[in-house]
């Protein structure tokens, strides 16, 4: 992202993560259940498409969290992010890991109206509900990813159980989260996140929910989507 309205970045959000950037890694820190969710996120991308030599493009990658993990199953990733702190910590953790990923400081819509090839695969994970027009953002996913291809998207359904635990269960009782890093009313219900993709040319072919226990510190997928969600959306022309 960058701060252009077209991919309707917001720049109080982004310097949230760019405070933090540099304790991105430590698994026991503020983006500890980030840690415990990935290898879920991952596993679901990697069962609901086909990874192995796949280009894949990380939006709003962070650290590199997703990205090493994808590329760790053969794919190809090229992962962007507007922080710059952030991208200097993704792109020194995967020197010392030895895994080749091109990360850029770049605007996701800038990316997708310079491309000359379109990406198999388009993740977005944890940020929709940190931009400023969802409904705008998903329309620039959508031109991010070849016919046939696959956006994934993972955020927060908005309603009374994801306040209680995503707000005032994850930030204020358990401090799991830094306060402040999510907003309610930014939150992303199924039915929106559908609309979103059918005015974008995508259709939503699968949602599951992603279920952190903070006393067993583990993450699993389960049929409530009713907290944290991910969900695939399918370009046209695709067979899932």
């Amino acid at each position: 992202m960058s701060n252009a309205p077209s991919s309707s970045a917001d720049p109080a959000e982004i310097a949230k993560f760019e405070q933090l950037a540099h304790r991105f890694w430590d698994r026991d820190g503020e983006f500890k259940p980030l840690h415990r969710l990935n290898p879920v996120r991952a596993d679901y991308i990697a069962a609901r498409s086909h990874l192995g030599a796949a280009s894949v493009l990380d939006v709003g990658c962070g650290g590199g969290l997703l990205a090493e993990a994808l590329t760790r199953k053969g794919a190809r990733v090229t992962a962007i992010d507007l922080a710059p702190a952030m991208i200097e910590t993704a792109k020194l953790h995967a020197v010392e890991a030895g895994l080749a990923i091109d990360y850029r400081l770049q605007d996701a819509a800038e990316l997708a109206d310079m491309l000359t090839e379109r990406f198999d695969v388009v993740c977005c994970m944890e940020m929709l509900e940190h931009v400023a027009d969802p409904q705008a953002f998903v329309a620039v996913l959508a031109k991010l990813v070849r016919p046939g291809g696959a956006v994934f998207v993972s955020t927060l359904n908005r309603n009374l159980k994801s306040f209680m635990l995503a707000i005032v269960g994850a930030e204020y009782l358990l401090r799991l989260l830094p306060r402040g890093t999510h907003e309610y009313e930014r939150f992303i219900r199924p039915a929106e996140l559908a609309a979103y993709a059918r005015a974008a040319g995508l259709g939503l072919q699968h949602t599951a929910g992603l279920y952190y226990e903070p006393f067993a510190d583990r993450c699993r997928l389960t049929d409530d989507v009713a907290v944290n969600y991910i969900a695939q959306l399918a370009a046209a022309g695709s067979a899932a």
